[in-house]
């Protein structure tokens, strides 16, 4: 079975998610990282020392490079964490809550 049929959803068919306040169509059945990298965005965080672009490294969910907010939950790995229909996804600085 292929991701869209997993997800319950028809060939071709999108769904809409947010990425710091931007709308981003997304296949059912992918996860963030995969509808962010679609979309052209392959870095949103930076490392503490020196401040170099990091997005998806490994791409397994061992390092922890992909963090995210997704629906107010931070640490979120977006390479494992599949998109649902209106999903709101926020760069995590930090711990990633608000106050950061």
């Amino acid at each position: 079975m292929n991701p869209e049929e997993l997800a319950g959803a028809g060939p071709g068919e999108t769904l809409t998610v947010t990425f710091d306040g931007l709308p981003l169509e997304a296949r059912p059945g992918r996860t963030v990282a995969a509808v962010l990298w679609a979309a052209g965005v392959t870095a949103w965080r930076s490392t503490r020392g020196t401040g170099r672009p990091r997005g998806v490294f490994c791409g397994t969910g061992v390092c922890f490079d992909c963090l995210v907010t997704v629906n107010g939950l931070p640490n979120q790995r977006a390479c494992l964490v599949p998109v649902q229909a209106g999903d709101v996804i926020r760069t995590q600085r930090g711990t990633g809550r608000d106050d950061d």
